[in-house]
């Protein structure tokens, strides 16, 4: 199964607790960036700001980005690597440093090295990422770990993160929008 590009993947509670695993993505919202059945996926968490200041590790970018102004924890995966997620101004449609997200057309990857901010409306940059092996996340959603959700232009840059996997919950439907009044441990309930 293919095409979860675009999408988010929002943790259910099964996550909020057990093992090392599962306390990695309790509550998170991660925007899927890749995915296929050949090469598994690849996504970034986007409600984990980390207390670096952007401008500390790429200067000048911070002025794209809105608050808070850090750079994210975008996964466990590989967190010395940078991802940067953007949005292309109307006029730059064709700019060859931003790469398209599939299924999300205002959501591009940016080239770091490359200077695109006339280009750009916003972006926000993450440490790390989240991936998944061949058939894994599939495994993964079926098991009920995870939703898979439509996300909104303002997912990736909102400036409370903190808020974005309630505020994604309770924009769904009956039944799913009442997970988002799950309280993080259910015994103090």
């Amino acid at each position: 199964m293919s095409g979860w590009e675009g999408r988010l993947l929002v943790a259910t509670p099964s996550l909020d607790g057990g093992g090392l695993d599962e306390a990695v993505f309790s509550r998170t919202v991660v925007q899927i960036l890749q995915h296929s059945e050949e090469d598994g996926a690849l996504g970034v968490v986007l409600n984990r700001p980390t207390g670096t200041d952007l401008a500390d590790v790429l200067p000048g970018w911070g002025l794209l980005a809105p608050d808070p102004v850090v750079v994210f924890e975008g996964g466990p995966v590989q967190q010395t690597a940078a991802i940067c997620l953007g949005r292309l101004t109307a006029a730059a449609t064709d700019d060859p440093s931003y790469v398209m997200v599939e299924g999300a057309p205002w959501l591009g990857t940016v080239d770091l090295d490359v200077d695109a901010a006339d280009a750009l409306e916003e972006v926000r940059v993450f440490a790390g990422y989240a991936g998944w092996s061949p058939g894994q996340l599939e495994a993964e959603v079926e098991e009920g770990a995870w939703w898979v959700l439509d996300a909104l232009p303002g997912d990736c840059f909102t400036s409370e993160p903190e808020l974005l996997w309630r505020q994604v919950l309770r924009r769904q439907g009956l039944p799913l929008s009442l997970a988002a009044s799950y309280p993080p441990d259910p015994m103090m309930n």
